[in-house]
């Protein structure tokens, strides 16, 4: 029996990232109807046939963020009645992730639900990156590959990397990514502390770590509104650091963070394209993860390991 053929689907939250990935794994990107009715139900139709081979979906549940899990959710269920052999979502960003955990009553866990939603419509695994919290893979009974950006993000720091440079976290909650960029990169480690008075505004306390005379590389998962890197860049730059430039896997930027950008207290926003972003003529510097997402749909296609994807060469 020959080995069921590779075939990569995108929906309409990405399409650019997916014909990427196609270039470098070397395959078309599939024929696939994906369009609303004029009350806004999402029409799809699998235009190839796909009996019996390996399917990749993929689609960032981004803006609108419901729109794109309902287009993952009917694609997949399109594959799965198609009779596909396996259907992997392979989801650059995971929406929902920061809604992980009760934290008040009467509260749902979406992300949880939206693996629960994932699962019933067929997907026999998850390819994701940088998921908000590590415990979410728990949420899923099916096999999740978890990738990580830093090897995409190590490529473009060796072009800033110098003696001077410290790597900090703009919250308690990111220190131990911080911890690990500034391990590999062999630099000094600070925080930022802050409370957040509101779902759009945080205030920065003070400092933990030496930052004076440097230069300033904050890292974190994700950003939307900019206020914790805007607000942490203040309070550094008040503390005497020299730059400050923030390394951001997903960037979800609206209207309120580009604003902020465009004050001029961040030096440098360093991303992905997990999601579309627009620079809009500020420093906004968005690297790909095209190869690395193609790496490890072609490992998983191979029954291969992905765990040589994690490590940097180089450092």
């Amino acid at each position: 029996m020959s080995e069921p053929r590779l075939k990569i689907f995108s929906g309409n939250s990405n399409r650019p990232l997916a014909e990427d990935i196609c270039c470098h794994v070397g395959v078309p990107l599939g024929a696939a109807t994906v369009t609303s009715f004029p009350d806004g139900e999402t029409f799809v139709k699998i235009d190839e046939n796909i009996r019996g081979q390996d399917v990749y979906i993929v689609q960032s549940t981004c803006t609108p963020t419901n729109q794109h899990i309902m287009e993952l959710l009917i694609m997949i269920d399109a594959a799965k009645r198609a009779s596909a052999h396996r259907i992997t979502a392979v989801m650059p960003f995971y929406g929902y992730a920061r809604q992980d955990r009760k934290d008040q009553p009467r509260v749902p866990i979406t992300a949880k639900l939206v693996a629960n939603l994932l699962t019933a419509a067929g997907a026999n695994r998850i390819l994701t990156m940088d998921l908000h919290s590590q415990q979410i893979q728990g949420f899923f009974d099916i096999p999740v590959d978890h990738l990580f950006a830093s090897p995409v993000f190590f490529k473009y720091f060796e072009t800033i990397r110098s003696d001077n440079l410290v790597v900090c976290s703009p919250d308690v909650g990111g220190m131990k990514m911080a911890a690990a960029y500034a391990n590999l990169l062999g630099t000094g480690l600070g925080m930022v502390w802050k409370k957040r008075t509101s779902a759009t505004t945080v205030e920065p306390v003070n400092i933990v770590g030496e930052v004076a005379g440097k230069d300033v590389l904050i890292v974190d998962d994700i950003t939307e509104t900019a206020g914790t890197l805007v607000n942490a860049a203040k309070l550094l730059r008040a503390h005497g650091a020299l730059s400050v430039r923030a390394a951001v896997s997903h960037a979800l930027l609206n209207s309120l963070a580009y604003e902020r950008l465009g004050r001029g207290d961040i030096d440098e926003l360093i991303t992905t394209n997990s999601i579309p972003v627009e620079p809009r003529n500020l420093p906004i510097r968005v690297l790909s993860i095209a190869n690395l997402l193609a790496d490890a749909i072609v490992r998983i296609h191979s029954n291969e390991s992905v765990t040589s994807l994690f490590q940097i060469k180089g450092f």
